[in-house]
């Protein structure tokens, strides 16, 4: 999550009701619209959600994608390449 504050963005993975879900997650939106135009997501449903800073506490402007089914799927290739990357 402190990725995604300080201007990254995570993919913070989950489950509702039993299916796989994920929320990808930045304070840079424009670095978010990028991102998910490179997987089909319309602009109009990025979700703006303020977010607390562990660090600070205070809340950090940031926003979300939610992902399931042929979202997610379309997520998970961009996000094991760039993880690949950010080792090497």
């Amino acid at each position: 999550m402190i990725h995604a504050l300080d201007g990254g963005v995570w993919l913070h993975r989950h489950s509702y009701n039993g299916e796989p879900m994920a929320h990808l997650v930045s304070s840079d939106r424009q670095l978010l619209l990028r991102a998910g135009e490179k997987i089909g997501l319309r602009p109009e449903w990025l979700q703006h959600k303020p977010l607390k800073d562990p660090r600070t506490g205070k809340r950090v402007n940031a926003w979300h994608w939610d992902l399931r089914s042929w979202s997610l799927e379309a997520c998970l290739p961009l996000v094991e390449k760039a993880e690949c990357r950010d080792r090497s």
